[in-house]
């Protein structure tokens, strides 16, 4: 039985031995490889929040409270991902955090009415969490429609698409800032860029597993008698945090915000499904139907819980996948040790300080490694995609193509209308699109049935392996 089984139990290889998914590895090695997982995806969680707090009018103090709670909730969401509750959660090396498409949506709504927007924010989110959960058995099926010409492509686009994140972070974080995109930013990324790549040529066994972890505290180390660094938030953080619930006033229902965080949640929907595809194959378990089903479960309960402690709309972090593929660490006891941290984090405000100390050029090097090894795995599912035959190769070109544009064009859907953006801006999800549509029209419509002892799809991909 695959992975994500609704009945919850851990499984095996067909050898009886257990699957590396399921492996418990010693105290110290799951600790330190949750602690990499949570380093390389705090940035992540705390960017929404750091952007719609000051949007709709917060203060720094309440701004600091919303990171905490989003902490707080995507640490939950992962434990729910990993571990599994009855018929919720994929049980892979999953992490669930703030998704960045609401982000415009919520500024939307919180703009005109400042503070007081909130509550109306998080009553939408969980209205759309509950409506995607019952969804959720509709949705799953969609995955008989991702063959390997189709997540190779979405899998890829993941990969690129987070790429530029990546850069973003190198220069400095602040494309506004005066200081982005400066020498001292750029030269800080490259020197963590080499120091992982070289630990991961030089080391060997479990160093060699944490290259990432290890490369982004010699990066800190690094940046600190440089200036690059502020204890600010330290010394102002307090000791314990506790996200109260609705501590912005009870959740607020308006038809509008609904509808809007509606269709987020759809996209979340969407880009968590590659996502999930992507890892399975990574971790050599296949995502079948059951796991997508019980993987969205957990991503939008999550979503609906959410919002009762403060935290915003829960989906997977795709630059964890790069991690698992990178380390070749496949446990999701280690993935879930890191849901841990996020939540002792969002509880302790002083130890997520801590890990803020990690400047985002540093960020930024291991990014570039960690994000092309998504991209990395895609092309080698596309090289098991028989794209020599039929119109596999134009499907692929014209997904990647349309999937690029909000990268390579940011503004080429200036013109649309602004509710469209929420989809649009999606690279990942306008790819996901297009190659499902073009795959159905040209390997399905009109074609005849095959014969049932004719292999419907190609072999599946390969593992990754760790470079």
């Amino acid at each position: 039985m695959a992975a994500g089984s609704e009945t919850g139990g851990e499984t095996g290889t067909a050898a009886g031995r257990r699957h590396p998914v399921d492996e418990r590895l010693p105290a110290g090695k799951t600790f330190t490889g949750g602690l990499q997982h949570v380093a390389a995806m705090y940035a992540g969680v705390v960017a929404p929040p750091m952007i719609v707090g000051p949007a709709v009018g917060l203060d720094a103090r309440d701004t600091a409270f919303l990171m905490g709670a989003s902490l707080f909730t995507a640490g939950m969401a992962t434990l729910l991902q990993t571990l599994g509750l009855w018929k919720v959660g994929a049980r892979l090396p999953f992490v669930n955090g703030v998704s960045f498409a609401g982000v415009t949506p919520m500024i939307a709504i919180g703009k005109e009415r400042g503070a007081d927007g909130l509550p109306v924010i998080f009553g939408a989110i969980i209205v759309a969490g509950l409506l995607g959960f019952v969804l959720t058995p509709y949705f799953s099926k969609l995955v008989r429609f991702f063959p390997p010409v189709v997540t190779g492509t979405v899998i890829t686009l993941i990969g690129v698409s987070l790429l530029p994140v990546a850069f973003t972070w190198a220069g400095g974080g602040d494309t506004s800032a005066a200081d982005h995109g400066s020498i001292r930013n750029i030269a800080m990324a490259a020197l963590t860029l080499v120091v992982v790549l070289a630990l991961r040529k030089l080391l060997r066994g479990f160093l060699q597993q944490i290259a990432i972890l290890l490369g982004l505290v010699a990066g800190t180390v690094v940046a600190i008698p440089l200036g690059m660094t502020s204890t600010d938030a330290i010394e102002d953080a307090a000791l314990i945090g506790f996200p109260a619930p609705f501590h912005f006033g009870a959740p607020q229902f308006e038809v509008a915000a609904v509808i809007s965080m509606c269709v987020v949640m759809l996209v979340c929907m969407t880009e968590s499904t590659a996502d999930m595809l992507a890892l399975g194959r990574i971790v050599e378990r296949p995502a079948d139907e059951r796991t997508i089903r019980a993987g969205l479960r957990a991503d939008t309960l999550g979503s609906a819980v959410s919002p009762l402690f403060n935290g915003f709309m829960c989906s997977a972090f795709a630059q964890n996948i790069g991690l698992v593929a990178m380390t070749g660490v496949r446990s999701r006891f280690v993935v879930a040790a890191g849901g841990g941290i996020l939540v002792l984090l969002g509880l302790c405000p002083v130890l997520a300080s801590v890990i803020a100390l990690v400047p985002l050029p540093v960020l930024g090097g291991a990014g570039i490694v960690l994000f092309g090894s998504v991209a990395a795995s895609g092309i080698q599912t596309l090289a098991t995609a028989a794209l020599e035959k039929g119109e596999n190769a134009l499907i692929v070109a014209a997904a990647v193509g349309i999937g690029l544009i909000p990268i390579a064009a940011p503004d080429f859907y200036r013109a649309f209308p602004e509710d469209l953006m929420v989809v649009l801006d999606s690279g990942i999800s306008t790819g996901c699109v297009v190659a499902v549509v073009l795959n159905l029209v040209f390997n399905h419509l009109g074609r005849k049935r095959r014969p049932e002892t004719e292999p419907a799809e190609p072999a599946p991909a390969p593992s990754v392996t760790a470079p």
